[in-house]
């Protein structure tokens, strides 16, 4: 079984700052692309950030300059860090992975999701 554990989320003010991980564990061979989404009520999942496994990254324009996607392939875990975060900013924030749990075979996994409420 493969799993992906997400930690990290809080209550922050605007203007703060808070770091979200998504560790992998169980049977796993080896990670590609990991990424973390974002969906607030009443609105679909949308896609924040992606990392590929040598480290190149993608940000949605609302989010650039503000996060910071990273990953260590020795731990099977990603960061999102977020600085200077906004009201709009609120909601709960899910990790994904594409998992190779042997060298043939690759699936994808969603963490449980973590919420991320910015306060006025």
């Amino acid at each position: 079984q493969v799993h992906l554990v997400e930690s990290g989320g809080g209550l922050v003010q605007s203007g703060g700052s808070l770091r979200l991980s998504c560790e992998g564990t169980g049977n796993i061979y080896r990670i590609n692309n990991m990424a973390w989404y974002r969906q607030a009520p009443g609105k679909e999942r949308d896609l924040v950030a992606t990392i590929q496994r040598g480290g190149e990254t993608h940000y949605v324009d609302s989010v650039k300059d503000r996060f910071t996607i990273s990953r260590d392939n020795a731990k099977n875990t990603v960061y999102l860090q977020m600085n200077n975060l906004k009201l709009e900013d609120t909601a709960v924030y899910l990790c994904f992975a594409e998992i190779q749990v042997s060298a043939n075979y690759e699936f994808e996994y969603w963490g449980q999701g973590t919420q991320v409420t910015v306060s006025s």
